[in-house]
């Protein structure tokens, strides 16, 4: 029986859900518990420690809130713009898409996509836009990564054609598909990755998308090119791809450059991409994209890395400030909202960083402009969800969720383990209450956004989705492997 055949899709969704609900109510466990010894994974949780230091909340009465990436922030607060949504935090701050749906309930749409990819959608309007590599041509002799350390990563066996496509919101239909450069890719990819893993971002005039060692586009909404930038080759750590997506602010854009060659934070013109600055970092490979924040009435660029996660001057490329303490191979973007980013890592160590941006300047390791540190359950793949005072995130890629006070870092509760919903590559959502956390199998776990969270829905689908969720009005769109969905309520 095939994994996507649908009866076995209403089976496993009533062993998940009795798996997952007890009384409604998500049951918390501890890190003891949290694993059975035939479960444990290659880096187990340490068993429960003090290890959340507590201090003063002075500096949270500054006001900071994350840039919109256009001058109307009302707007683009109404679609899913970049990756993680209007705000950067994860949140859709209007919408009220649907609790429930199936392969039967709830599908406005569903669509087959060419090739592959792992960005997430962005939306504006009445358009949905992705990336994708498409391979063609005739096969290559397979060429194997060399990086030092090289494993788990699949050889490159094709040309790949790096497409940027538009579709209908309304019904699906592709508008246009263009493709941007055909190319034999430098590196291969690990396994779980794609040749298109940096989401576009779209401000209601332009859209732009980065391929990494592919290059960078400008389009307009219809398709037609506008200019492009090539950057050079990336060359990843252990060859395992590129993922960081850009980030943009008014009319600046903002590009994150971190492999195991020179390392450098771009910044370019998005009307025209003249580069505005190039910035080297001391950094190795880094997956996680920028976020920029306003304080106190100037734009920050808020970049984590594995030496240091950094606050650039949006204008000049300045270093105003840095800390010290992620562990290497940095995936998890940060999230930052009233005068505090978060930022966190669990590859070889676990730590999140709780920053507060008043009197941040220069190197403040160890400092009270660290508010709190956390380590343990914290996130490597999916990057945090920043939603109203609480921060969600997720253990590494696995079933295990955490909600914190954002403000003193304090469990509320913690950690909750989501039962089958199995590895979790896509970063959580929320909108309307609720916190919606996709697994690769095709499963979305609908919860209560509140201190005990309850279960509300577990919904299976026909695919599996590394790729995160975008929200807008009161549709959610998923990005599978082999299909887009529109998810709204049925008329």
């Amino acid at each position: 029986m095939s994994p996507l055949d649908p009866k076995l899709n209403r089976s496993r969704r009533r062993t998940l859900w009795s798996l997952l609900a007890v009384g409604g109510t998500l049951a918390v466990v501890s890190y003891a518990s949290v694993f059975s010894s035939k479960e444990r994974p290659e880096n187990p949780l340490d068993a429960p420690r003090e290890d959340t230091r507590f201090t003063d909340d002075r500096g949270l009465q500054s006001r900071n809130v994350p840039a919109s990436p256009v001058s109307s922030a009302s707007e683009a607060d109404h679609y899913w713009p970049q990756w993680r949504g209007p705000l950067g935090t994860g949140v859709a701050p209007h919408a009220d898409p649907p609790v429930e749906w199936s392969e039967e309930k709830n599908i406005r749409w569903k669509i087959a996509l060419p090739g592959s990819g792992h960005s997430a959608p962005v939306v504006w309007g009445d358009r949905v836009f992705l990336t994708a590599a498409v391979p063609s041509g005739e096969p290559v002799p397979p060429r194997a990564g060399r990086r030092p350390g090289a494993h788990d990563d699949l050889p490159v066996v094709r040309r790949e054609s790096f497409v940027v496509l538009a579709v209908d919101r309304r019904d699906g239909k592709i508008l246009w598909q263009k493709t941007v450069r055909e190319a034999i890719p430098n590196e291969g990819i690990h396994y779980t990755g794609s040749y298109a893993s940096s989401s576009p971002v779209v401000d209601g005039e332009h859209l732009f998308a980065f391929f990494g060692s592919y290059g960078l586009y400008a389009l307009d909404l219809d398709g037609k090119m506008l200019w492009k930038a090539d950057l050079g080759d990336m060359h990843t750590k252990h060859g395992h791809g590129e993922g960081s997506s850009p980030a943009l602010h008014g009319d600046t854009l903002i590009v994150n450059w971190d492999h195991e060659g020179p390392s450098f934070l771009f910044a370019f013109d998005k009307r025209t991409g003249r580069e505005r600055f190039k910035v080297a970092r001391d950094e190795p490979t880094s997956w996680a994209t920028p976020v920029v924040v306003e304080h106190r009435g100037k734009h920050q660029v808020i970049v984590s890395g594995t030496n240091r996660v950094r606050g650039y001057d949006l204008a000049s490329g300045r270093v105003i400030w840095e800390c010290g303490g992620l562990s290497a191979n940095v995936v998890a973007s940060p999230v930052a909202a009233q005068g505090m980013v978060y930022a966190g890592s669990s590859y070889d160590t676990r730590n999140l960083l709780a920053i507060r941006l008043e009197g941040a300047k220069g190197d403040i390791t160890g400092t009270d402009r660290v508010a709190w540190t956390r380590h343990r359950g914290t996130p490597y793949v999916p990057s945090p969800l920043l939603y109203g005072d609480a921060l969600y995130f997720i253990y590494h890629y696995q079933g295990i969720l955490t909600r914190l006070h954002a403000t003193t870092g304090e469990e509320r509760p913690g950690p909750i383990r989501l039962g089958g919903l199995g590895n979790v590559y896509a970063s959580p959502v929320g909108a309307a209450g609720r916190v919606y956390i996709t697994g690769l199998d095709g499963a979305t776990l609908v919860i209560t956004h509140e201190d005990n969270p309850k279960a509300l829905a577990l919904n299976v689908l026909e695919d599996r989705f590394s790729a995160s969720a975008a929200i807008a009005g009161n549709e959610l769109f998923l990005r599978g492997e082999q299909y887009l969905y529109s998810i709204a309520e049925s008329n």
